[in-house]
């Protein structure tokens, strides 16, 4: 399976049918897989959550139309803004200024369909091993949370940060200091809200004792039991840690799932985890935890 030729004739799709009614439901069933799973393999590949994308095109598409001298209301609602002062406001967050103001200078120039390319993914330090298949049963993590989206890489920004100010601010180590640690393993994992918007939460956290009171000022959340696809990162030093884990996500996400037979679980959520293995000066590495459920149906 291709993703990248799915995902590809997925905004052509898009494109042809940019005024009509889109929804996650009827473009994920068009390309032939779970709603929740599309949600994560488009926002990967395409680098935007899919309502995003599809608002985004909308935006380019009403930009174009301004030229024409058609009523700014009217452009609004054939893209879907069910009022003028929404798609106003859609506008100028996106462009830095007013339709009115746009049409001015507007051209009219359909946008341009984005072409997505399939690239190799080099790991530093080797290969990455196929996966084990684990069973795990839910547990119970306390720790901090970090609430962001993917929107333009905020995440990418953010989640960095958050461990920074983790390690730094005396959280890490109160957190481990304290009496309900079940051990000192840290996981950082992904609560998404909303895949269709790329909303979630991402916790850094440890696992709890079974029946321990957890003090005020945590976040206690709960990793449910789920069928898991753990990969290990390939040993790297501490200059090629992150992109060591970041070219594994790659893999996951750009060969691994579209040969797998697998597909995400939306019941579960992903995550990091943090033991030992990350601790030498070279030789680091850490698990990363995806959960899957078989594929309903093959293409």
């Amino acid at each position: 399976m291709d993703y990248i030729a799915i995902l590809q004739e997925m905004v052509r799709y898009i494109d042809a049918h940019i005024k009509e009614k889109l929804n996650v439901e009827k473009l994920a069933a068009r390309a032939g897989f779970s709603p929740y799973h599309f949600c994560r393999v488009f926002q990967w590949e395409v680098g935007y959550s899919l309502m995003e994308y599809v608002r985004t095109r909308r935006l380019f598409y009403a930009a174009s139309e301004l030229a024409s001298g058609k009523r700014i209301v009217d452009i609004a609602l054939d893209y879907g803004f069910e009022t003028h002062s929404g798609f106003s406001k859609a506008f100028r967050r996106y462009f830095d200024c007013s339709p009115e103001k746009y049409r001015a200078h507007a051209s009219f120039d359909i946008p341009k369909l984005p072409v997505l390319k399939k690239t190799k993914h080099y790991v530093h330090g080797g290969i990455v091993m196929e996966p084990k298949m684990l069973k795990k049963e839910a547990l119970t993590l306390a720790g901090f949370a970090l609430k962001t989206r993917t929107k333009n890489g905020e995440n990418k920004r953010e989640i960095p940060k958050f461990w920074q100010a983790y390690s730094a601010d005396g959280r890490m180590e109160k957190l481990h200091h304290e009496a309900f640690l079940k051990s000192h393993t840290e996981y950082g994992v992904c609560f998404f809200e909303n895949p269709e918007n790329g909303e979630f939460v991402y916790v850094i956290g440890v696992e709890v004792k079974e029946g321990s009171a957890i003090p005020e000022g945590y976040h206690i959340c709960t990793v449910p039991e789920a069928l898991y696809a753990v990969f290990t990162t390939p040993p790297a030093d501490e200059s090629h840690f992150i992109p060591s884990i970041q070219g594994t996500w790659n893999y996951i996400h750009s060969e691994w799932f579209p040969n797998s037979g697998y597909e995400f679980d939306r019941n579960g959520v992903d995550f990091e985890l943090y033991d030992e293995r990350c601790m030498p000066e070279t030789g680091k590495s850490i698990a990363i935890y995806i959960p899957v459920v078989k594929k309903q149906r093959e293409h």
